[in-house]
């Protein structure tokens, strides 16, 4: 079983490839949709309780994801769905606007940081190949990195319509790597840990507090190539590197 320590069980000598998931793993994302959740949940106050109002959003984004793929536009157009559906074409157009405005709002988040971030990067940069692995609309993940300020750190940037293993091997293909050569970094176990591990890579697991629930598996992950660490800047120390201050 996992526990609060940091896993040294894990042997990272050959690494030469260190790809980063980029929501809530680089910087906030998840509390930002589920904000926007409790507000359609009271935008719908009228016509269905709350709670239900979630899982109602929830049933419609698994229906549509095969076709939407992950990102605001397809969470926006799953909530216009969900409201035409659960008021029976009652809603008001100003409701189907407010949505739109939700999302918009979305887009136009400021991308804020999580904490050591850019430390943590700066003291890899030097000695490994830095990638960004993530899934998501091109535009909208585009946008974010362009407003992080850390593109200057990364060697490649892989912004992929889902993480499956084969899309990972396609990355590692890419980048002319072994699987064994490659350490993955993310918040989620389902999509940064699994498939790398499947492959023969290395992946290290920093939860975040909240986790979308799509994205929840069984946390009791136990494998010599896997780790959990609290916060980003624990790979340093099992990388063997120190931070750099900036």
């Amino acid at each position: 079983m996992m526990s609060d320590s940091i896993q040294q069980n894990i042997s990272l000598d050959h690494i030469r490839v260190i790809a980063f998931d980029a929501d809530d793993t680089l910087w906030v994302n998840e509390p930002y949709f589920l904000e926007v959740a409790k507000k359609f949940g009271d935008l719908l106050e009228d016509f269905i309780p709350r709670h239900n109002a979630s899982q109602e959003l929830y049933k419609t984004e698994m229906q549509n994801l095969p076709l939407y793929g992950y990102g605001v536009k397809g969470f926006m157009l799953c909530m216009i769905e969900t409201v035409i559906r659960v008021t029976s074409h009652a809603a008001s157009p100003q409701v189907i606007q407010k949505v739109i405005q939700y999302g918009q709002e979305l887009l136009n988040k400021p991308i804020d940081l999580l904490d050591g971030v850019e430390d943590v990067l700066t003291a890899l940069s030097d000695n490994y190949r830095l990638v960004i692995a993530t899934k998501g609309d091109l535009l909208d993940q585009e946008r974010k990195l362009e407003k992080s300020g850390l593109t200057k750190y990364f060697h490649h940037i892989e912004i992929m319509s889902e993480k499956q293993p084969k899309d990972y091997m396609k990355l590692i293909k890419h980048l002319d790597c072994q699987p064994d050569e490659f350490l993955m970094l993310g918040n989620s176990i389902k999509s940064d840990c699994l498939p790398v591990l499947e492959l023969g890579g290395h992946a290290v697991h920093i939860p975040y507090h909240t986790t979308w629930a799509h994205e929840k598996v069984d946390q009791s992950l136990v494998h010599p190539r896997f780790v959990q660490i609290k916060t980003i800047r624990d790979i340093l120390p099992l990388l063997k590197q120190e931070a750099v201050a900036k």
